[in-house]
This record gives C-alpha cells, sequence and structure tokens, in this order.
C-alpha cells in the first residue's frame, strides 16, 4: 500500500467524479473509495483517470487516519464508524460543497442556497429561470443535475445551488448572497435521531448566507438567531414581506401577479414561487422577467404534474413526494378542488412518522395503498383499498372516479422498495395512466 494519500474520496458516484476532477485540476492524485462492491461511476472512472485507485466494497481505516483531508459524498453518513475515527484524530471531513465554496471564497457572493424538505428542486429551477430571464450568466446544480464543483468550468456570475441535509453537514464557509430554507418535516428519520438534529443541519444554510428568506407558515425554518432575514407566507404579507392577498402576490404593497395568471397548481407551489421571487430580487432580478417566469414554468416532472386526463379524471403524478411532508403539502395544496381526490400512496417509509397525515387523510374521496409501509398508511383511513401494483391501484382508482375528479400519485415514501428511483416510478403511473381508455 502507498504510504500516504493526502486526499480521500469517500463515495464516488457524480460527487465522488466531480470531487476526483476538481483534485486532478489542483496537481493532487486523490484516493477513492466506496463501501459498494461496483459504485456507479467505476467505468467512467477508469476511463478518465486511469491512473486514480479505487477501493471498492469498503472503507479502509489505514489509509483514512493517514489522509490530511477526506472528502465525503452526502451517501456516506458522517457517523459512519471509519469516518469516525478519523475525526477523532482531527482529520478534516467535508463534502464537494465546501470546496466548491473555498473555490469562490475570494469572490463577491454569488450562490442562491436553496434547502427545505420539499419543493427545492422546483425553486432551484424557478430561480435558475428567473435569473436567466432577466439577462444574467448562471449555473445550476447541487443537489440538482450537476455537482457544484462540475459548475466551476462555466464561470458564471450566480450559482444556484439545490442543497441537501446531506451537503450542509460538511459545509461551513458557503457564501451566499440569498439563501432559504423552504419548510421542514420529518425526513432520512433513517439516518438522524429526530427532527431537531434534522433541522439543525438545515438551518446551518443560514449563517453563510448575507441575505435569509424564511417561511412565516412554518415555525421550524425560522432562524435560529437574529440575522438579515425576511419572510414569505401565504397570507397577507407584512412590511417588506412576500405573501398573497385578492389572489394575487404580493411584495410588502406592490402587486407582482394574479394568480389566475400562474400556471403552477396548488398552494404549496404558491408558496415556491413566492419564495423564488424573493431569492431572485435579492439578486436583483427586475418585477417583469420574474412575472415572465411564472406565466411559462409549468413545474418539473414527477412533482404535482398533471399527466393525462382521461374520461374527465385528472391524473396528477407527485411521486416526487417521497416523505410525508409532501404528501401533506400536496393534499392541502389540492383542498381547494371541487371533485372528489383518491390518493395512491406507500413505499419505503424509511421510518417516518406517518400520523400528520390523518388530518389531510380526513379530506380525500379514497385512499389506495402499495409497497412496504402501505399497511401502516393504510390504517390512517378507514375503508382503504391495498394493491399490489401501480397498475392495480391506477386500474382501481379509474374505476372509483367519475369526471371533474382528480387520482393523485403522492407516496410519502421512497420508491426503492419496488423501483430503482422516484423517477421510474413516476414513469409507471404515467405509462398506466396513458394505458387508460379515452373514451367516455
Amino acid at each position: 500500500m502507498q504510504s500516504k494519500y493526502t486526499h480521500i474520496v469517500l463515495g464516488l458516484g457524480a460527487t465522488g467524479l466531480s470531487v476526483v476532477r476538481f483534485l486532478v485540476t489542483k496537481g493532487i492524485k486523490p484516493l477513492v473509495m466506496d463501501s459498494r462492491r461496483n459504485p456507479p461511476g467505476a467505468e467512467a472512472l477508469a476511463q478518465e483517470f486511469a491512473d486514480i485507485e479505487l477501493i471498492a466494497g469498503g472503507f479502509d481505516c489505514r489509509y483514512l487516519v493517514q489522509a490530511s483531508q477526506i472528502i465525503i459524498s452526502p451517501g456516506v453518513p458522517i457517523d459512519t464508524p471509519e469516518v469516525r475515527a478519523a475525526l477523532d484524530m482531527g482529520i478534516e471531513v467535508i463534502g464537494d460543497v465546501e470546496l466548491f465554496a473555498r473555490e469562490i471564497a475570494d469572490r463577491k457572493p454569488c450562490v442562491v442556497g436553496i434547502t427545505g424538505s420539499n419543493g427545492k428542486s422546483t425553486v432551484t429551477t424557478l430561480v435558475y429561470e428567473m435569473l436567466q430571464k432577466a439577462g444574467m450568466s448562471v449555473a445550476i446544480g447541487g443537489n440538482i443535475g450537476t455537482p457544484a464543483l462540475d459548475l466551476l468550468c462555466q464561470d458564471a456570475e450566480f450559482y444556484v445551488l439545490e442543497l441537501s441535509s446531506f451537503q450542509l453537514e460538511t459545509t461551513h464557509s458557503l457564501n451566499c448572497i440569498a439563501a432559504t430554507c423552504l419548510n421542514i418535516s420529518e425526513d432520512h428519520m433513517d439516518r438522524y435521531s429526530d427532527l431537531n438534529s434534522y433541522r439543525e443541519a438545515k438551518l446551518r444554510l443560514y449563517p453563510q448566507s448575507r441575505f435569509v428568506m424564511y417561511n412565516l407558515d412554518d415555525e421550524l425554518t425560522y432562524p435560529l438567531e437574529p440575522m438579515n432575514q425576511n419572510h414569505f407566507c401565504l397570507g397577507v404579507p407584512e412590511g417588506d414581506a412576500w405573501g398573497l392577498s385578492d389572489g394575487k402576490i404580493f411584495h410588502g404593497d406592490s402587486e407582482i401577479v394574479n394568480l389566475n395568471e400562474v400556471t403552477l397548481i396548488g398552494s404549496h407551489n404558491h408558496a415556491n414561487l413566492l419564495a423564488a421571487m424573493a431569492l431572485a430580487y435579492a439578486c436583483g432580478v427586475d418585477k417583469e422577467s420574474m412575472v415572465d417566469v411564472a406565466k411559462h414554468f409549468v413545474g418539473l416532472s414527477h412533482r404535482c404534474e398533471l399527466v393525462g386526463v382521461k374520461q374527465g379524471v385528472s391524473y396528477i403524478n407527485d411521486s416526487k413526494a417521497t416523505n410525508v411532508g409532501a404528501t401533506v403539502a400536496a393534499l392541502e395544496g389540492l383542498n381547494s378542488h371541487l371533485g372528489d381526490l383518491y390518493l395512491i400512496a406507500g413505499g419505503d417509509g424509511k421510518g417516518s412518522d406517518f400520523s400528520p397525515l390523518t388530518e389531510p387523510l380526513a379530506n380525500i374521496t379514497q385512499l389506495i395503498t402499495l409497497g412496504r409501509d402501505g399497511p401502516k398508511i393504510a390504517k390512517l383511513k378507514a375503508d382503504s383499498i391495498a394493491v399490489n401494483s401501480m397498475a392495480e391501484a391506477v386500474a382501481k382508482a379509474a374505476e372509483l372516479a367519475s369526471s371533474g375528479d382528480i387520482v393523485l400519485l403522492s407516496p410519502a415514501c421512497a420508491s426503492l422498495d419496488m423501483y430503482k428511483s422516484f423517477m421510474a416510478r413516476g414513469d409507471d403511473f404515467k405509462q398506466c395512466v396513458e394505458s387508460l381508455p379515452d373514451g367516455e
């Protein structure tokens, strides 16, 4: 074994590869380790960096305790025993976003940071499009699409980053021009000891930001200490805040746009739009650019996405709702709908408490459950229907629903008990809907 590697990359995949690329440009030859025997990205690593060693199938402490810096992927928990041993020896353990932050430390604040349990990707994309519309040079990535370090080659004026709690655990010096935590609800309880530790990870973003936008309707997003802050809410805004009044978006006393002109569906998406506008405004985006994006942005795939109307029934794919809070938001966002609502839910609950679903489920017409934790959700509503597949779930919903009703896939669970990803689950739902007859 080589006597010492100064830098070790823990976890391969897209993030690990981006770290290797970055380190190599700095003249550093890292060692890569992954706990998986056949990690994603192994073939790309071998092709792009034939001289970079990969140790797969576990973490070798002999190397870790000799390193000067360990760059850990978000999927590897900080409390992994081998990582904890290195930390106890005073070895620095950081993530790719921290490397990114240090690389741009001498620039004026140019990062927009977005975290939260739900809505991150939607808000990140909205802010990106608003900045683009305003003629600014902007790059988008982080926990969505391109890893942060790979964005550096774009030399953008602004970087809009979606940030997960896992990424924020190892990020200390991200000097954001503006940032938000959209909402906090139980998620990843298989990795965090309780909701508060998860919240603390999310709120690590605030002290790394020049301006903070929090959600007045969710106390868990409030800054722990006073700072340069403002808020958004679904009520009438006070002072310089962002909110709604008479079916319109307002910034303080200034009317921005009528919600009738906005394409996004549901009050939870209206909250996302408020947050995006507030962040874009902090970057100097004009009202006209924000409104133009709001009028044309139809949303992202698998996030309250209308995938079809069959015999007058609207089918909405919200497969990205991989936690309870996301499903609660979707149900509450659609509670003003006049027709009946049929919900398809279930999957791998990741140790979550499903009880917050109880009240929203009381307002739906029928619950259809599937997957590993489907039975736990089924207990929350009388006469729920259990099925074994997405095809069976869609067929049953189509049989029960009438013109004017909504069938919503919003699982409140991860997909990995039945699918390789939430995207694959959503695509299955789409295909099942497409196969339904069109006629009366």
